[in-house]
């Protein structure tokens, strides 16, 4: 018999399930078990993870010629319940290739979305939808991604920007424009014609035309991102193997930049820093996916109390957010319900937090994904204790929940308060992921590694971070960013990790050329020393003392949990007596080993 190396789902079917995480990664599982429940998912269809194994060690050739029937198959199945046709310039089948590990390994490898497109389709779609706006918008989204992710257009150093984003910063600077929304149809038909002049001075060749050149392309380059540099390094962070490898997953697009009343988010059916018992998450209007999590466009609150309590931190007034930052509760209040219930679904499913992707299309909910969610150290704890009490999971699973790891951010220290009074605050954003972090400012990710190797402590400051600094994140004793929200990639990535991040900080400039940033006037730069508090968005000026933090009930019970299904006791050394106080707080039986050469 022939080995299966493609899944289909769609319309309430689909051929895998969600305990098949290791052939169709954690992604392709989910979206066939969220097409089982019966949610909004798009169709689609999954390539294994065995195939990416057969990319690696057998080549492109060979999985394209093993695969080539499979997926004309299932291509087929997406045009037959969409009413569209792959190739077709009046009608055509537009489809997003994203990849999926069995782990969640948010960033590090590669999407690209609207595939299909070129210059018959792009008018196919203006006319079918009646918004040549929007199929040009699509069509600009498709050259800049697939030329990075593909054809490998990207910045030539660290101190340049990307060469699509300098095309298109150089043409709002012509128009007088400062957001991406603000282009007309003519300049993002001048921007695709630009775009594609510079695939063709950097690679020698036309950017393909062929919608099955593109989706061949693109299924081999994500193949190829699970043993790109960051994802390498990812997986060595959390011990997960190469063997693993990821699916690809290729499903019928849905179109957030439709207008006013499409959007496109990432929410949390609880807060993922905190552990709160709370649904909050971000969306953009007639935006993307990308956009939110890339941090483009620092975007707006899902619920009205998230977008209220999001105000207060920013220091913006009521009347200021209704008019300017109103919550999707407000701007389509039949979609936010729509969500709501459909998150509560997911969790009451899943027994887990969840962190879902959507899309609305023309006032439609989609969902495109749903994971569990990372979490602080913090939050996997409260999570936990919260969902027994609840009835959603039992002790021993609550022990399972808990990795022994991140148990160790509860020990981080604090600020003091006494020297946190008397700091000189420079400004506030994003409680993105909490702790508290001083160290001196860097602003590119390979001299935040550097630099920590040098021994010194670190806060990296980015405008916005990408994929590509996670070997800076990981060694800096904090993440700093102008934009993003609590969803962008530098969130998620920082709690994650336990490491303390605001993002979308007020009124701060970075400049990477000269190496500084101002913020509030005042001029910070690289190697001066600031502070982050990651649990009130604060950052301040210098260096602050710190305390040890103190641990709460759900860490008590917790570990009166674990006491009762242990098998073995752990005694401390009586080396200090604080230490020896410390342990006995844990919960250490007892003495096991005296010291005396610190003791006298």
């Amino acid at each position: 018999m022939k080995k299966k190396r493609v899944y289909t789902f769609g319309n309430g079917s689909a051929e895998g399930r969600a305990d098949m995480k290791n052939l169709l990664g954690g992604k392709g599982a989910n979206l066939a078990e969220m097409n089982l429940i019966g949610l909004p998912v798009p169709p689609g269809f999954t390539i294994t993870t065995e195939v990416c194994t057969e990319y690696n060690h057998l080549g492109r050739d060979y999985v394209i010629d093993v695969l080539k029937e499979e997926v004309e198959q299932a291509v087929a199945q997406i045009e037959a319940l969409t009413g569209t046709r792959f190739g077709d310039r009046e009608n055509p089948c537009l489809v997003s290739v994203r990849s999926g590990a069995r782990v969640s390994m948010p960033g590090m490898m590669d999407t690209v979305l609207n595939l299909g497109l070129n210059d018959d389709a792009v008018e196919g779609i203006a006319r079918k939808s009646g918004n040549e706006r929007f199929a040009w918008d699509s069509y600009r989204r498709f050259v800049q991604m697939y030329g990075d992710v593909v054809l490998g257009l990207k910045p030539e150093s660290k101190d340049d920007i990307d060469p699509f984003e300098e095309i298109m910063d150089e043409m709002k600077k012509s128009k007088g424009i400062e957001q991406d929304t603000d282009f007309t149809t003519d300049d993002l038909k001048e921007l695709v014609k630009r775009f594609k002049a510079a695939v063709k001075e950097k690679t020698g060749h036309d950017f393909p035309v062929s919608p099955w050149e593109q989706l061949w392309g693109a299924i081999c380059a994500v193949f190829d991102s699970w043993m790109n540099e960051r994802a390498i390094l990812y997986r060595k962070m959390n011990n997960f193997p190469e063997e693993w490898g990821t699916a690809v997953n290729v499903q019928a697009m849905v179109f957030g930049n439709m207008g006013k009343t499409s959007g496109t988010g990432v929410a949390f059916t609880r807060d993922a820093a905190t552990g709160e018992d709370i649904f909050n998450g971000e969306y953009l209007i007639n935006a993307q996916g990308e956009d939110v999590v890339a941090g483009v466009r620092t975007p707006q609150q899902i619920t009205l109390e998230g977008s209220r309590r999001w105000a207060k931190m920013q220091g913006i007034s009521e009347e200021e957010r209704a008019a300017k930052f109103p919550s999707l509760e407000e701007t389509m209040p039949e979609c936010a319900r729509e969500l709501i219930e459909v998150q509560q679904k997911l969790e009451d499913y899943f027994k887990d937090m969840q962190d879902l992707e959507f899309t609305i299309q023309d006032g439609k909910l989609w969902i495109l994904q749903t994971r569990s969610g990372k979490r602080t150290g913090a939050a996997m704890v409260k999570i936990a204790i919260d969902m027994l009490h609840q009835g959603y999971i039992d002790e021993k699973t609550v022990l399972q929940r808990c990795d022994p790891e991140k148990l160790d951010e509860l020990l981080h220290p604090v600020f003091d308060k006494k020297a946190l009074a008397s700091a000189k605050r420079l400004t506030h954003g994003l409680p993105a992921s909490p702790g508290a972090a001083t160290g001196q400012v860097v602003f590119h990710a390979d001299e935040a590694e550097a630099w920590s190797k040098e021994g010194k402590k670190v806060i990296l400051c980015r405008i916005e971070t990408s994929p590509e600094d996670l070997r800076g994140m990981a060694t800096a004793q904090g993440i700093l960013t102008a934009r993003g929200g609590m969803t962008s990639h530098a969130a998620v990535v920082a709690r994650g990790m336990g490491k303390c991040c605001v993002s979308a900080a007020n009124n701060l400039i970075i400049d990477y050329k000269s190496r500084s940033m101002r913020i509030n006037g005042q001029e910070v730069k690289e190697g001066d020393w600031i502070s982050l508090d990651g649990s009130t968005g604060n950052v301040y000026l210098g260096k602050i003392n710190t305390q040890d933090a103190e641990l709460d009930a759900d860490f008590a019970e917790l570990m009166d949990i674990a006491e009762k299904y242990t098998r073995m006791d752990v005694r401390t050394n009586a080396d200090t007596p604080h230490d020896a106080i410390v342990a006995r707080k844990f919960g250490a039986k007892g003495i096991g080993l005296c010291r005396t050469e610190h003791m006298f």
